[in-house]
């Protein structure tokens, strides 16, 4: 079967951004099938291509995957305008290509919302079986943010949202909220599945060349997060924390935020101003070198705004590679990972917005280090358990290819 995939943010493990859709097109091959992938330039991707752009595209084969890569550079600082703009472009481009390729099926990821429309397309005027995926849940998560205000491009929005899942034969959503919220929508339940974010274990359940950043001793407690440095994220509950320790003349935690973002010269002045000597900001890594890095660290940080739409509506890759490394967790808002954190008693759960909290989760860390090694390894066993990239890559095949049978 050949399978035109959309995934506007695409990058091959040589990059620093999340590799689930190079993950999935690889086990489609492996199963026999050819897959080409659309996708634009992302500042922390990398998609493997190097020849020269002609006419706004450069294509060709990379690990077996043909890919399409649109000129169109996006960051992660760029202005809301700015996206808007992007994403549409990509849509515009991504049609032309779901009118003219060659293709039995065609599938599509989020965000943005907009990667729907070559599907949406596609399935109407060309009667293409189409299966979109969904990562987050919009507009309601930029709404709840209050990213998005003007009721009109709100209302439009939805409009999309109706259409997109309406026009899909199958669904995926990456949590259970997302799946809820798909279903909510007037989906019948049976064509949605969940199929969360997984563990690259290949990558960091192994034993790679460990390193730590300047100003951190091997005697440290180093707490690290890994992505972006955004809205969403809620760092400055970071940089708080982190005034707590020192004001209580903590000497030996220190934490490390690994990644750029719109938010991230903002946290850096913050750090400055309160003169915090325990926090280290560092540039974004590939995932080899964020092996080795995870390999050192003691506790991974996993960190939201408190937006109740995120307690059960985001699958967050960083907590996938957290415990794929055997990495306890420290998370600072409710909904079902917090649940697992508990259940598997695989790190530590804290109110939002308590940096006292915070700072004790991370003290009483410090303090029992054989601890919080049992608690890596319970991290680790879930991982193997029940997120093994491998097995969810397998059962994301077996999902989208069957879409020819229903």
């Amino acid at each position: 079967m050949k399978i035109l995939y959309f995934h506007q943010h695409f990058s091959t493990p040589k990059g620093s951004a999340g590799i689930r859709s190079y993950a999935m097109a690889q086990s489609l091959i492996k199963n026999g099938h050819q897959v080409t992938m659309v996708c634009g330039s992302f500042s922390n991707g990398q998609t493997g291509l190097t020849g020269a752009f002609i006419n706004g595209m450069r294509r060709g084969n990379v690990d077996g995957i043909e890919i399409i890569e649109f000129e169109l550079s996006y960051s992660n600082n760029l202005t809301f305008a700015q996206r808007v703009s992007l994403f549409l472009s990509f849509a515009s481009k991504s049609v032309k290509v779901a009118m003219t390729e060659k293709y039995d099926l065609i599938f599509a990821t989020t965000t943005p919302l907009t990667a729907s429309i070559p599907g949406i397309m596609a399935k109407w005027l060309r009667r293409k079986p189409f299966v979109f995926e969904v990562r987050d849940l919009w507009p309601e998560l930029p709404k709840a943010m209050g990213v998005i205000k003007n009721p009109i491009i709100l209302w439009l929005m939805s409009i999309l949202e109706w259409v997109s899942y309406h026009s899909a034969d199958r669904l995926i959503g990456l949590s259970p909220g997302i799946v809820d919220g798909i279903i909510s929508r007037g989906i019948n339940r049976e064509k949605v599945a969940m199929i969360p974010n997984g563990c690259d274990l290949d990558i960091f359940a192994i034993e790679p060349d460990g390193w730590r950043p300047k100003g951190i001793e091997k005697t440290d407690l180093m707490a690290i997060f890994t992505g972006t440095h955004g809205l969403a994220n809620g760092l400055d509950a970071v940089i708080e924390a982190a005034s707590e320790l020192q004001n209580r003349k903590q000497q030996e935690i220190k934490l490390v935020l690994v990644g750029n973002g719109m938010k991230k010269a903002a946290l850096q002045k913050r750090a400055q101003e309160l003169k915090l000597s325990n926090v280290i900001f560092h540039d974004p890594v590939d995932k080899t070198r964020l092996a080795g890095l995870m390999s050192e660290a003691d506790i991974g940080l996993q960190i939201l705004a408190n937006v109740p739409a995120f307690y059960y509506g985001t699958s967050p890759n960083k907590f996938f590679d957290y415990i794929a490394a055997g990495l306890p967790v420290l998370n600072n808002y409710p909904g079902w990972l917090a649940e697992l954190i508990k259940q598997e008693d695989a790190g530590y759960t804290v109110s939002p917005e308590s940096p006292i909290q915070f700072a004790d989760a991370l003290e009483k860390a410090a303090l029992n280090r054989e601890k919080l090694k049992q608690m890596g390894k319970n991290a680790q066993a879930l991982a193997k358990r029940e997120f093994d990239r491998a097995k969810l890559s397998q059962k994301f095949n077996d999902w989208v290819t069957g879409v020819k049978n229903v």
